[in-house]
């Protein structure tokens, strides 16, 4: 039986596949390694299909057409046969250390009957061209190595959110939540780490630094001159993530904010990088995009205008613009993992 399926959408990856499988290959015969070739021009599909000859057991490859990131989860979601799945990118990788112990737990919990639905790790941002790494931990959130609810966590703090890095779900919940991420658009992992919660109801967190998240490079999806090149995309993403609040599930209050919270910050994002490009355009997709949520669920939008980081995103007049413009660049001063 394979305990965890990793899945790795990859696109024109020969000069970082290698290290990521490596990392993978670690977990030996308990982990699935799916390689989603997204329609590469280089050598990627090749490295692929050397990987999967080499290790038959243990590493499958998946051939597609380019379809973006969105679309290689999709595909590997869809052939995970592990009880667990995980997406890792192919310029990141895991520590070893972490991998074991998070293997050793999965096992041990279906030795013994028990069951849960996401397990949160802590991931490092590490930017290879500065020589720096920040680690995200959840030390203050959640009890560290016990199974809880979401009625055990505590409050989020400023840098401490559930991205798909320090992620892994149950793969039947993945698959009973109906998530699926919309082809050719970035920024798709923040509704992956979005749309599955309302059905976690057991969660361990585990004090380990398991997922490393390479920064750095200029062309890279989170720098801000390509973010805005996307900012349609993102607004997408943003819409999406907001629908995440719109269920029939009877859910904790704490989830719920958190799921505000989370819609919050990419109101945040999207707006400032609106207000960046500063054309008429761009004012009336901020606005379009707000009036979404005002649609969509009223009560959600005078939270967010009034009590949550997107209201400071939305003020009113050219001068609350300009405030907005001023807080998004002091607050990239003081914090740096680019």
């Amino acid at each position: 039986m394979k305990y965890l399926t990793f899945a790795i959408p990859s696109y024109n990856s020969e000069d970082y596949l290698q290290r990521c499988v490596d990392s993978l290959l670690k977990g030996g015969d308990k982990v699935e390694i799916l390689i989603v070739d997204d329609g590469s021009t280089d050598k990627t599909a090749a490295i692929a299909d050397d990987y999967a000859a080499k290790y038959p057991n243990i590493v499958k490859a998946i051939h597609q057409k380019n379809a973006g990131h969105g679309g290689a989860v999709n595909n590997g979601l869809a052939h995970a046969s592990g009880k667990y799945f995980k997406v890792v990118d192919s310029d990141d990788w895991l520590d070893e250390a972490a991998l074991s112990a998070v293997l050793n737990h999965l096992e041990s919990w279906d030795n013994n009957g028990q069951n849960v639905d996401m397990l949160v790790c802590n991931y490092v941002y590490e930017n290879f061209y500065q020589h720096k790494s920040f680690v995200v931990n959840y030390r203050h959130v959640f009890p560290n190595d016990q199974i809880c609810s979401w009625d055990d966590t505590k409050r989020f703090g400023v840098t401490q959110y559930l991205i798909m890095h320090s992620l892994i779900f149950k793969t039947a919940l993945l698959r009973r939540s109906g998530v699926e991420l919309p082809e050719h658009t970035f920024y798709v992992d923040n509704l992956f780490a979005a749309k599955p919660l309302p059905l976690v109801h057991k969660i361990c967190y585990l004090d380990v630094d398991l997922y490393r998240y390479f920064i750095g490079r200029a062309d890279q999806s989170i720098s801000e001159d390509v973010m805005i090149s996307r900012i349609d995309q993102q607004i997408r993403v943003t819409k999406l993530v907001a629908d995440c609040t719109q269920h029939d599930y009877d859910i904790s209050p704490k989830l719920r904010t958190y799921l505000v919270r989370s819609v919050s910050v990419m109101l945040a994002v999207s707006s400032v990088h609106l207000l960046l490009m500063g054309t008429k355009e761009a004012l009336d997709k901020r606005h379009d995009m707000w009036q979404y949520v005002k649609r969509l669920d009223r009560r959600l939008y005078w939270r967010l205008r009034l009590h949550s980081v997107s209201a400071w995103t939305y003020l009113p007049t050219k001068l609350g613009r300009l405030l907005t413009v001023l807080g998004y660049r002091t607050s990239r001063l003081l914090v740096k993992f680019q």
